[in-house]
């Protein structure tokens, strides 16, 4: 996958003498010290991530955290004390101001926390704003604008002003303006922590909505690790101006870096970071022409209680260790069938199913199929399930007898 955004050791200082806080930071100084020693504030330090290109990258923080001023450094706002921040293969940090102007035009877009619309311009008038910077047509920049806002679901809004709308429809006013110029890249500056948690939530999904449709680059902070985790294909947690992890929700769920990390995700709900395709072991099975002797086999030497059982490439259905147990006992030296046994009731999901909704399939103590295409493509024991909404590590029972695993 192409890289779109690329920033190196990027550093940020406020005050009179910047490169004296850098040589000091370099040298291991602390944020607080140099504050207190020199008054310089140290807003961004050391960071280096690449966004790659139609990925959502997400910037966590608390307040103070340097999350905003990291923004404006991306996009020109703020120019930074050091490093680089590419753009394809412009340097925003160190372009002309003629070069400046002109990525901001053809590849980058803001969305603002607070809309920033103009309250005597209409919605379409607001949408349209940046294509008349550029120099567009009024005919042309109407067209596009109307465009926009039948992405976010507001075309029949076009000739209102933004204090007939709700705070929701003026934030997809925000947000169509940004696509309006249709930029390569889209930042988004904490842009729905001013609205109430439902209509926040659902411009979340109204984003992850446009994004599967338009593939744009796009760079969220939020100070919210929940609306981090939803949106974020990767996500960058940030402390006192610095990283102090990178990854995806689920590797930091799983694995956080450090104590800090660890009390952000403590009260996080597993359910909705992972997905079945996570706990999905590779699928053993057996084909329904085998006999129940085989069956047998194949669940003592994988120490599994039920095995599905394919008719070549589709599956038959599962029989369960003490259904074929029974069954075998019962009819002795005639044998039995694996079509006598078999449950064709079986619960299925989807790889990409998150956990929270396989809970009520794990209840019933059978293991879920992952379906792909019809085809099983894995299989997720019940206790999977449990381990991982816990939290806790599970004992895993091998034919070598019993070793300890996180559940990640």
């Amino acid at each position: 996958m192409k890289v779109k955004l690329r920033a190196r050791d990027v550093y940020k200082v406020f005050g009179e003498t910047p490169q004296d806080a850098l040589e000091r930071l370099k040298r291991g100084e602390s944020k607080e010290q140099i504050l207190e020693e020199t008054g310089q504030v140290v807003g961004v330090q050391e960071a280096s991530f690449d966004v790659e290109e139609a990925h959502i990258f997400v910037v966590m923080g608390l307040s103070g955290s340097g999350k905003s001023t990291l923004v404006r450094m991306l996009n020109g706002l703020i120019k930074p004390t050091a490093g680089e921040i590419l753009v394809d293969e412009d340097d925003i940090a160190t372009c002309s101001p003629e070069q400046l102007r002109n990525i901001r035009r053809e590849k980058i877009a803001m969305v603002f926390q607070h809309f920033a619309l103009f309250p005597h311009k209409t919605i379409a008038e607001n949408v349209a704003y940046g294509l008349k910077i550029k120099g567009m047509g009024a005919a042309e920049r109407r067209k596009k604008a109307l465009v926009a806002l039948d992405q976010v679901g507001l075309a029949a809004w076009a000739d209102n002003y933004p204090g007939e709308l709700s705070g929701g429809m003026q934030q997809r006013v925000g947000l169509a303006r940004g696509l309006a110029t249709d930029p390569q890249i889209l930042l988004m500056d904490e842009p729905f922590s001013a609205l109430d948690p439902l209509i926040r939530r659902e411009m979340q999904e109204e984003l992850l909505g446009l994004q599967k449709k338009l593939h744009k680059t796009i760079v969220f902070i939020t100070h919210d690790l929940n609306e981090a985790l939803i949106l974020g294909d990767r996500i960058a947690i940030m402390k006192d101006g610095r990283f102090v992890q990178v990854g995806t929700a689920q590797e930091i769920v799983a694995n956080p870096a450090d104590d800090y990390v660890s009390a952000f995700v403590a009260d996080i709900d597993r359910g909705r970071v992972f997905t079945a395709g996570h706990v999905a072991n590779e699928p053993e099975t057996v084909q329904l022409s085998a006999g129940a002797d085989e069956a047998l086999r194949i669940m003592e030497e994988m120490n599994r209680n039920a095995l599905y059982v394919l008719d070549g490439e589709k599956i038959a259905g599962v029989v369960t260790y003490q259904d074929l147990s029974t069954a075998a006992r019962d009819n002795g030296d005639s044998g039995t069938a694996l079509a006598d046994v078999l449950i064709a009731d079986y619960p299925t999901a989807a790889r990409q199913v998150q956990l929270y909704e396989l809970y009520g399939l794990a209840s019933s103590g059978l293991p879920i199929a992952v379906i792909d295409d019809k085809r099983l493509v894995g299989v997720v024991e019940p206790e999977a399930v449990f381990a991982q909404l816990s939290g806790e590590e599970q004992l895993i029972e091998t034919a070598g007898g019993t070793e300890t695993r996180a559940a990640s």
